[in-house]
């Protein structure tokens, strides 16, 4: 089956939004609780009677819950629907697939777009600051909501790795197995270097308006446009923009003046423009700032073996990009080593590839080559068929 299939309508996918109640609330890492609580999500295949093949895919900082099915407001396919669906290392004919929008979203889940019901305006920069154990921890009140005590599995890339990475520090008497895509066990001074130059981009917008520009009824479009340009440039490697787009001119001619000359000025003006169509300016902020402050070792003595203590009985596949330069196969290396210190069983790959970071979301043989074996692996240990 070719691995860019569109999103199967044929597969039922069901979701929506779990509302808590207020006397559940969330117990953040900054020492608030929120309530109530909203996470959306979607999920794909059936749960079996066992209860026992329950993957939970966990997304991006751009990502959302619709990873294998049509995106509601772009009308896109899913940014996952080349792993995700009949015949594909996570096939829903075999497993339960759950994706949820992380906490701080802004596709349903509670973020500072969502409404707050003590003000019935959107909590806008009210909304508290979040980490991505705080991610976590929402998650794991929602697979506990669904009626799964253990998962089969917990796989994400780039800082759904991240998440994955945390869940198994912090639950992983849940966790059968762990995978963990391109990933970091922290964020290192460039990648918040980076985030703060999109962060001030959208706070220098004039229509960010102090974070309060839904009740001004405008968005800081241009400000956002700029963040995710610039995000993007990290996604992509050196030789990628060069094959793809080299010193290349939009049209015969320079303009002599400032509009997009080369290619490459014309797609990042196009990434930026199709973001802010599906992202809310605020989330951005939040979400930047959780990666920024994960320091998984931090939270361990600085050690960082310290977190996976508890997770020897979890079986962990770590993966990683030759030519990522975001998160770096170096960064790969340090959570095996730390694995292995711990006494947990790792498996780890280098894909090599000249795509970036991005080699995530793109056809990559070797990367679905080696998710493909390990969840086979790992389902045969777990007696799935």
């Amino acid at each position: 089956m070719t691995k860019s299939v569109p999103a199967f309508p044929e597969i039922e996918t069901k979701g929506g939004i779990w509302r808590f109640p207020a006397d559940q609330p969330l117990r953040l890492d900054s020492g608030a609780e929120f309530a109530p609580l909203e996470m959306a999500y979607q999920t794909y295949g059936v749960l079996n009677d066992a209860r026992s093949n329950a993957i939970l895919v966990c997304h991006a900082l751009t990502g959302d819950q619709h990873m294998a099915s049509t995106h509601p407001v772009t009308g896109k396919p899913g940014w996952w629907n080349r792993v995700v669906g009949p015949g594909l290392p996570l096939d829903p004919d075999r497993y339960f697939i759950i994706c949820a929008n992380v906490l701080g979203g802004c596709m349903g889940s509670s973020g500072p777009a969502s409404i707050n019901p003590q003000t019935d305006e959107v909590y806008g920069l009210s909304f508290p600051m979040i980490t991505i154990g705080d991610m976590a921890r929402a998650q794991a009140m929602l697979i506990r909501a669904l009626g799964i005590d253990t998962l089969f599995a917990v796989v994400g890339a780039s800082m759904g790795g991240m998440q994955v990475l945390q869940w198994a520090a912090d639950f992983p008497e849940r966790v059968f197995s762990a995978v963990c895509i391109g990933a970091a066990p922290r964020h290192s001074a460039q990648n918040i270097a980076f985030h703060e130059v999109g962060r001030q981009a959208i706070m220098a917008d004039p229509d960010w308006r102090g974070g309060a520009y839904v009740q001004a009824g405008v968005r800081p479009e241009k400000g956002l446009a700029v963040a995710r340009m610039a995000a993007h440039i990290t996604y992509l490697s050196e030789t990628a923009l060069q094959r793809k787009f080299g010193r290349e001119l939009q049209s015969d001619g320079l303009s002599w003046g400032f509009n997009a000359d080369f290619q490459v000025e014309s797609y990042l003006r196009h990434q930026g423009a199709s973001f802010v169509d599906r992202f809310d300016a605020n989330s951005y902020l939040y979400i930047t700032r959780a990666l920024d402050y994960f320091d998984l070792a931090s939270e361990h003595d600085g050690v960082l073996a310290k977190a996976f203590q508890r997770a020897r009985d979890v079986r962990f596949c770590v993966l990683s990009f030759s030519s990522d330069w975001l998160y770096a196969t170096s960064e790969s290396r340090d959570i095996v080593r730390a694995l292995n210190a711990a006494g947990c069983r790792a498996s780890f790959a280098e894909i090599q590839t000249d795509k970036g970071h991005d080699a995530i979301f793109l056809e990559e043989p070797a990367l679905d080559s080696a998710l493909r074996g390990f969840m086979a692996s790992a389902a045969e240990r777990r007696g799935l068929k």
